[in-house]
């Protein structure tokens, strides 16, 4: 396969009580891009009003969404959605380097057994001056698993984390991967790996079942 996996900037965390007191709605962004000192047509206003529009947006079928303005709100989400007092654990791709690793052809060495999780956190970093994470959970079917890359030039090994979308019924029919796959919303299912400093939390193996 040929993939890339790039290592993308993520901006830090703010203390809860700071982030709380920084207005998150696209009706605010003016009063944040002049706290921010942004500029109002510049790149990072765009990008910012895209995550809040993503933030903001309607969920699909099935889906439970938030988007964590702290880390203690991201654990909170986690906690209610699969469930309070549930250990978890933290699936990522992990990487050789720390620098990312280019576009280039990959074989497939090894790919773990399904790994349990009947409810999940997936949480994706999104574009802003201080740390915001799209969180959700998809409750219409999934399969986890893990896959070992080998690089072409045999010097990268990356163990990437994927997922597969079992239902695409309700998805937006105009979706980038189905475009990408020249597939419809609901035809078969969409599988993709998690890009690097993208999390999913499970329940620990011996909770899983809970």
């Amino acid at each position: 396969m040929t993939l890339q996996f790039p290592i993308e900037e993520v901006s830090h965390f703010l203390p809860r009580k700071e982030a709380d007191s920084i207005p998150f709605s696209s009706s605010q962004l003016p009063s944040v891009l002049q706290l921010f000192s942004i500029l109002e047509d510049s790149p990072e206003a765009v990008a910012m009003r895209g995550t809040l529009e993503e933030c903001e947006g309607e969920p699909i079928t099935g889906e439970t969404k938030m988007c964590a303005t702290s880390l203690e709100s991201m654990l909170e989400f986690v906690s209610t959605t699969i469930g309070s007092g549930t250990k978890n654990n933290l699936l990522t791709t992990s990487l050789p380097t720390i620098s990312g690793v280019p576009l280039q052809k990959f074989t497939i060495l090894d790919i773990s057994e399904d790994i349990k999780a009947p409810k999940w956190v997936a949480c994706h970093p999104l574009t802003y001056p201080y740390a915001i994470h799209y969180c959700h959970f998809i409750a219409t079917g999934s399969k986890v698993f893990k896959v070992s890359l080998g690089s072409e030039n045999g010097e990268n090994k990356v163990e990437a984390l994927g997922i597969c979308h079992l239902d695409t019924s309700d998805w937006d029919p105009n979706h980038i991967l189905f475009r990408q796959l020249g597939i419809k919303a609901g035809q078969d299912p969409v599988c993709h790996f998690f890009p690097v400093k993208h999390l999913l939390w499970i329940p620990q193996p011996s909770q899983a079942t809970m």
